[in-house]
């Protein structure tokens, strides 16, 4: 798996203070996206165990909220192979951190029933993920007072809660910004 960029000290996706990793690879091609770069498998970097390292430090202090996985699709099969030995270290070295994701799959009808998108490790990532934003970015669904979305299409799901109790339950953070926020 390769990884297209890293951003330590990221306030913009997800909540408080994270680490950001942008994983190379996307077949869903959404109109106007931000990351276009991203789509080619083979672009930026190889994912290896030094960069692993480097990104389980920047976790470390107190102020870092957690680990967002973006991209590209952290969902594409071939990086849910990549991603889970390393998302299992990162949920074993900070228990209390939180593991934010952005997919254009969708949780319910994608990455829980069969689809392109669903494959062996799906079921044990997704069970080390907090927060899942779902859904393909879309352009004429754009709303920039949407917190952590793009557009309105998508959700802030609350993977854990959504797992125990057999259907989608919505994050507080799927709710619009509040006025002056």
């Amino acid at each position: 798996m390769n990884f297209a960029n890293i951003k330590y000290n990221d306030i913009a996706n997800g909540e408080g203070v994270r680490t950001s990793l942008f994983v190379s690879g996307c077949t869903h091609h959404c109109k106007n996206c931000f990351n276009k770069e991203t789509w080619d498998f083979n672009y930026g970097k190889v994912f290896d165990e030094e960069i692993q390292n480097k990104i389980l430090k920047s976790l470390e202090p107190d102020h870092i909220n957690g680990l967002t996985l973006l991209g590209g699709e952290p969902m594409e099969p071939v990086n849910q192979k990549g991603l889970l030995e390393f998302v299992k270290k990162v949920k074993s070295t900070y228990p209390n951190k939180t593991i934010w994701c952005y997919s254009g799959y969708l949780f319910d009808t994608q990455l829980l029933q069969e689809s392109r998108a669903r494959c062996p490790w799906t079921d044990e990532l997704l069970s080390y993920i907090d927060i899942l934003v779902d859904g393909p970015f879309v352009e004429e669904l754009k709303d920039i007072t949407l917190r952590f979305k793009g557009s309105s299409n998508q959700r802030v799901i609350d993977v854990q809660k959504s797992l125990a109790s057999n259907q989608v339950i919505l994050s507080p953070f799927n709710e619009k910004r509040k006025k002056g926020i």
